[in-house]
């Protein structure tokens, strides 16, 4: 550590029990009392460089009976006892130790130029800045020991220039130590350990200077949130010790409420410092903030920017981040859904304005002759317009979604919901608006939205069917693998329609693969017993229904009549299913009805399971014959 040595006497004060005095053959003639401790010293050497003690003696008289009080004085009797020692010559020590509290000793008394030439002041000040402020370690300790000092060091600009100082060193690269092995910069582990507002002015100097990467603030801003709000707990307290050293591990005095304080702040102050830089920061890292946001009630700011701020990357999010406890005192869920569902609104906005900047230009305006109404165009609803302006307004910020971010979403957005769906008092209509709020593009295959409507219904057995069916109405059919639509098939929560829905396409695409080849034409064991069974079950059919139909899945014969005629009658049973599922639809609130257009379906379902059977070496031979049938019967119908 640097020093500086100021005088050249030996020292010659002394205590006697609570007085201090200096040894000499001229009597003392000034009383000055710092901190409980009386000085009997001389005025000649202590007013030629103080201006605060030739205006207090001249406002006592200059009386040699008088006592000149300095209450509160920086640095106390210590830093009193090196100025006095100045004044006289007495050899002083100057580190960084001690160099605050002198300077801001020199600045009380007023020993500046303007007293004396080369006095205290002035020669710290040049010490500051040709030694200490060029050292990286000293450098941090003097800011360090500003903060009992914080007014009158900000008033004399000493925090300012520890401040600009370290900036500086961050961005010289000349002043890298030893390379750390942690993937945080050199400089973050020892600014981590400053207060917030200090750490905040530094940040704030360094993104001023331009030189430092914008990734590499991020880096810092992570491990100082690392340093002081590791596991935030739900009332709010931390693992470790409240991060403001004024506050100690034995004061009472400091409430929950004021920790809790202390740590809102600390969290909106790393808010505001974050880069606009887009991978700056990991979207993990930003998740972890809004949770901490939300345990610690952060300002509504904030979490705004947070939320904004996750919606830009969110491809890189993971369920467990988009898992955020919901301490809402209104919404009864486990996980905070709402953030979810603004953070979506503004991934869809992002993705809006990636595809608005894309397009080619907008074609040329219309005049006045030519409204939309005239020329056949249509207006731009309210929303476009809307989405328009803000985007506009984003567009220097937002970044283009590519097709496998798009995906990597999909799969976000149902891994949450499949979470989120476990949780008995999740409202259905949230669950419908975030599943539809992602893109159709972003979901290539809906087994994990089956999921999610698999789980909801298990922990939901009490739906009604009309619910059921706007829950089911998410599902794309034609997206479902192979291994999900034979799982459908079975599923007895699911709505019949859908079902049948996943049997057309489940045959379909078999058939699809098959070519040439032969179809099975012997039925299972247990679909045998299954349909010989249900013949006799007349009272059961809406059960008896959906066994066959789920039957099918498992694969189904020909049956025993593939004439022309026959074939014609089947594709009469099968519009006619079609038309009573339609019907089905729109009056899902009336079971008794259900139950009646379901004997209709009965009487078709074998029809209809021996249509999906086709040979498959004649399908296209028979489909001809079938379908121009099938749209006689249909025209007939109506």
């Amino acid at each position: 550590m640097k020093f500086m040595k100021l005088g050249s006497r030996p020292d010659t004060f002394f205590s006697s029990e609570s007085v201090r005095s200096v040894c000499t053959e001229v009597a003392t003639d000034l009383r000055i009392v710092v901190d409980n401790c009386l000085y009997q010293l001389h005025k000649f050497p202590l007013l030629s460089k103080c201006l605060l003690l030739q205006a207090l003696c001249a406002e006592s008289g200059g009386g040699n009976g008088d006592v000149i009080e300095l209450p509160g004085f920086p640095g106390g009797v210590e830093a009193f006892d090196a100025c006095a020692k100045f004044c006289y010559g007495i050899t002083v020590t100057v580190s960084a130790r001690n160099i605050v509290q002198l300077r801001c000793a020199a600045a009380h008394l007023g020993m500046s130029e303007a007293a004396d030439r080369g006095n205290l002041a002035a020669k710290l000040d040049a010490f500051l800045a040709s030694c200490l402020l060029r050292r990286w370690k000293d450098a941090l300790a003097l800011l360090n020991s500003t903060r009992p000092y914080a007014p009158l060091c900000e008033d004399i600009g000493l925090t300012s220039r520890c401040v600009d100082a370290i900036a500086a060193l961050i961005a010289n690269p000349a002043a890298l130590p030893a390379h750390s092995t942690s993937a945080s910069p050199w400089w973050a582990h020892d600014v981590a350990e400053l207060g917030v507002d200090l750490f905040w002015r530094i940040m704030v100097a360094v993104k001023a200077t331009g030189a430092v990467h914008e990734k590499t603030v991020g880096d810092a801003l992570k491990a100082y949130a690392r340093r002081w709000l590791p596991n935030v707990a739900k009332d709010g307290l931390s693992a470790d010790q409240p991060f403001d050293r004024a506050v100690k591990a034995d004061d009472n005095n400091a409430s929950v409420k004021q920790i809790a304080t202390r740590h809102r702040l600390l969290l909106e102050k790393i808010v505001s410092l974050i880069p606009a830089e887009r991978d700056a920061v990991s979207c993990g890292f930003l998740l972890k903030l809004l949770k901490a946001a939300n345990i610690l009630s952060a300002s509504a700011s904030s979490k705004a920017e947070l939320l904004r701020r996750v919606a830009w990357q969110l491809e890189e999010a993971t369920v467990g981040d988009l898992l955020i406890p919901s301490l809402s005192c209104v919404s009864e869920t486990l996980y905070d859904v709402d953030a979810v569902a603004t953070i979506l609104d503004e991934f869809a906005l992002r993705h809006a304005v990636a595809i608005a900047t894309a397009a080619p230009p907008p074609a040329p305006a219309l005049s006045s002759d030519d409204s939309p109404t005239r020329s056949g165009g249509h207006r731009r609803s309210r929303s476009a317009e809307s989405v328009g302006f803000d985007g506009a307004r984003r567009s220097s910020s937002a970044a283009r979604v590519s097709p496998d971010a798009l995906v990597r979403v999909g799969k976000l957005v149902d891994g949450f919901l499949i979470e989120v769906a476990r949780d008995p008092n999740m409202p259905l209509e949230k669950l419908l608006a975030i599943a539809e709020a992602v893109p159709d593009s972003a979901r290539p295959e809906h087994d994990g939205l089956y999921k999610v409507v698999d789980t909801y219904l298990k922990v939901h057995p009490e739906m009604s069917k009309s619910s059921r069916k706007r829950l089911c109405r998410v599902l794309n059919c034609r997206k479902l693998s192979d291994k999900a639509c034979a799982h459908a098939a079975q599923n007895e929560l699911l709505p019949l329609r859908v079902v049948v829905q996943v049997l057309f396409f489940e045959h379909a695409r078999a058939a699809a693969l098959s070519g040439g080849h032969a179809a099975a034409t012997e039925l299972p064991s247990n679909i045998k017993a299954l349909l010989s069974k249900s013949g006799s079950e007349e009272d059961d059919t809406d059960r008896v229904d959906e066994q066959r139909l789920r039957a099918l899945a498992a694969g189904a014969s020909p049956g025993d009549d593939w004439s022309v005629e026959g074939l014609r009658r089947a594709a009469s049973k099968i519009a006619t299913l079609r038309m009573k599922l339609e019907e089905d639809d729109h009056d899902g609130a009336d079971d008794d009805e259900f139950v009646r257009k379901a004997s209709l379906a009965r009487s078709a379902s074998l029809r209809f399971r021996a249509f999906c059977a086709i040979p498959a070496g004649k399908p296209k031979r028979m489909l001809s014959k079938l379908w121009p049938l099938a749209r006689g019967v249909t025209t007939e119908r109506r």
